[in-house]
This record gives C-alpha cells, structure tokens and sequence, in this order.
C-alpha cells in the first residue's frame, strides 16, 4: 500500500536537479524553486516543483502533509569523508595541541590513530556499534542522511573487519545510510613500526581480500602523507584493492605535498580528500579529472592551523569539489555538516552555494550515489532536510548553529526537532 508526503510551504527548495558532476559555474546552480514542494511515495520522489502544481497532483490530495514553515527544503547531506566507529575521544591530545604540541608530535609520542587502535581492539563490537549509534543520531540532527564510514583504527586483520561488520550492522539498523570504506592503511601499527613493508604485504595479501570476500567495503583508502604511508606503497594497496573490486580514494595532501592527489587522478580514484598543501599542477589535473576534491575544513580548524584548502582555486580551475565533515576523535570531532559550510565559506572562498553542492551532489558523486541521493527529482530516494531559515545563505552565515528542523530518509521522517 503505498503512503505519501507532502512536503509544502518553502520558502526556497534547492532541488539541485542536473546532469553529472557539478563544477564551476555548474556549481552555483541550486536548482531553487521559491514556494516549492516535493511529493513522496514510499521511499522515492514523485514529484518536485512549485506548489501551486504539486498541490493540484491527485496523490497530493491524499499525502501527509508537512509544513516546511517557509524555511529551506533541500536534498539530505551527503557526508562522504567520515570515521564514524571510534573508542574515545582523544580530549587529552586536544589540551596538548593547546599547549602546542602538534599533530606529529602527538602521534611520534604514541598519540593519534594508534592511541585509538589499542583501545579499539580491546573494545567489543556491541560498544563500539553503541557509541556509533550515538554520533549517527546527531548527525541525522543535522540533517545528514548519507555517511561515508572508513575503517582504520584496528589495524590488525581480526580489528579492521570488527569495525567494518559494526558498519554493516549499523547500515542494516538504519536510519541513515553508510557506505563502508577499508582503511587498513591509516597508519602502520607499532607492531609494525621497523618493517612497514611487512605491514604493507598484509594489508594487500591478507586484509583486503578478506574485506573483499565479505562484500565489507566498497572503496580502498590509504593515507599518503608524511607519517603515513609512501606513494610506492599506496599505489600498490590501492590496486590491490581494484583487483578484489575496491574502488580507490585517498587521503592526499593534508600535511606535505607527496603526489598522492596526481596517483589518485592517475588512478581515476573516486576521491582525493584534504588537499590542504597541493600545488598549480594539481588543481589542473583535478580541472581534468573525474576524481572527487573532497575537502575537510573541520580538521584544519580543529587542529588551530591556517592552512585551509584551496577551495577557490579548485573550483575556479574547474575540479569537482565536495565537502565533508572528517568527523573524527582526533583532528574532527563535529557532525555538524551546517558548520562545514561556514568553514568552507569564510576560510576557503567558497560561496554558500558551492558549498551546498559541494555537500550534497558532489559528495553523492565521490560515493558512486549520485543516481539516487544528493538532489531532489523524480525517482531518487525521497532524502530530505528542512532547515529553519528562509535563506539557504543563512545555513552558513549564522555559523556553528543547528538549523535542521526535519529530516526524512527514504520517505521516512527520522529527526523532528522538539522546538
């Protein structure tokens, strides 16, 4: 039996509606309709458009009806860079970098993604799929309703496919939508710490085919950067990972410049994040790409640097740019996509637009989801948030805030704010 909303009353619906990756101009075109609305069947979209039409629509007669209150309706966003199943926070490497120490001074001082690792091989499943169960009720809160999750703080074989099989559970559960990424290569474990290549070898020949083999991923990742792991050994895990149906992306750039968003384009990875330190030659290579730029000013801000990307000069040179929250307990820790945006907008030169698209689209894009989530038209899942703004600009201008006051996931209404 089929059931239906009515989405109604907006002041601005972002539509987002188009045809491929969104770049330059292309990424200022919201598709905004002003008094909009959209009716849902089910789980997908039927119909978009003005009112006064949607109305008329004979199942619009019988749908529920949901007052947007003449705020922002737009497409859920599409957080395509998370880490999402974690032990603990890591507070007391935040009053460290307070104090100055800075983020390879930490983790040379056995901090950072191996501090989380000890705790998380200790920690059963069932606690860790609890907290992640926490973070995902936030971050439908704010409107989120797709959520990239790596793996990557096991790094052994029995630890990465615990966190990769609390993905699976989380994404059965529901509400929100994960796509599981492995990321083996997030750091080489202390075990490890005189004969990376050792390492190296069981990340290809014993964790990704056994990633493979439980259908728990969807995408290889590596972080390429200093204290990470080399360019050699990147392009040998990431086509690894290809061989066994693993599609690539990488942590590219954050730190030093190594060439790893050149192997990722090289590659025809989905995505390239941080990107914080890339040159010239790479923005044009991006401009030329199909690869994802997905930037994450969350962990710049949180780590206190200044070195934001260049959101400006990607988008001005063409590449396709997404946005994403990092969410992490280490340089990260914010699930507030309203507060990307904001960041993305005074510190990388992006206008509130761009930067919407940066976060719903683009990122469905670098996710291969683009043919269901990221936009609002006929067929695609019915991934809604209402915002209590009248203004799409005002999600970023009044920064850190929480302006969802509804989000809907296949349909389903999963986030009603009480006020």
């Amino acid at each position: 039996m089929s059931h239906f909303l009515l989405v109604r009353n907006a002041n601005q619906l972002l539509s987002l509606r188009g045809e491929g990756l969104r770049r330059g101009q292309a990424m200022s075109d919201l598709g905004m309709i002003r008094g909009g609305a959209v009716l849902i069947r089910n789980e997908k979209i039927v119909a978009v458009g003005p009112a006064t039409r949607i109305e008329r629509l004979p199942e619009a007669r019988r749908a529920q009806e949901i007052d947007a209150k003449q705020g922002v309706v737009l497409p859920g966003f599409v957080d395509s860079h998370t880490h999402l199943v974690f032990p603990a926070s890591r507070t007391n490497e935040y009053e460290m970098r307070i104090h100055g120490a800075s983020y390879e001074e930490i983790a040379r001082a056995g901090g950072g993604i191996l501090a989380s690792a000890r705790k998380l091989r200790r920690l059963p499943a069932a606690r860790l799929a609890e907290r992640a169960r926490r973070w995902l009720r936030e971050f439908a809160a704010h409107g989120t309703t797709t959520v990239e999750v790596k793996s990557g703080y096991g790094l052994d074989l029995k630890s990465e496919i615990k966190m990769l099989e609390v993905v699976r559970q989380l994404n059965e559960e529901g509400p929100l939508e994960l796509v599981a990424t492995f990321l083996g290569a997030h750091a080489v474990p202390a075990e490890y710490r005189r004969k990376p290549e050792r390492y190296v070898e069981m990340v290809i020949q014993q964790m990704i085919p056994a990633v493979a083999a439980r259908s728990l991923a969807e995408f290889c990742d590596v972080f390429c950067d200093r204290g990470g792991f080399t360019l050699k050994q990147a392009r040998a895990i990431l086509k690894a990972g290809r061989v066994c149906g693993l599609e690539p992306r990488l942590h590219a750039e954050q730190l030093t410049r190594t060439g790893a968003c050149q192997l990722g384009v090289e590659l025809r990875a989905a995505s390239v994040d941080h990107l914080e330190k890339i040159g010239r030659r790479d923005t044009r290579n991006l401009g030329k790409s199909d690869t994802v730029a997905t930037l994450l000013p969350g962990a710049t801000f949180h780590l206190g640097r200044s070195d934001y990307a260049p959101g400006r000069e990607l988008i001005d040179g063409g590449a396709a740019v997404a946005l994403a929250s990092d969410f992490n307990p280490g340089t990260s820790p914010t699930y507030n996509m309203g507060m990307i945006l904001s960041l993305a907008c005074t510190q990388m030169g992006m206008t509130p637009g761009e930067a919407i698209v940066a976060a719903t689209v683009n990122a469905a894009y670098s996710l291969r989801r683009a043919d269901r989530v990221g936009s609002l038209e006929p067929g695609k899942q019915a991934d809604v948030a209402i915002m209590k703004v009248p203004d799409y600009r005002e999600m970023a201008y009044y920064f850190g805030a929480n302006h969802c006051a509804m989000t809907i996931k296949r349909g389903r209404i999963i986030y009603r704010c009480a006020s």
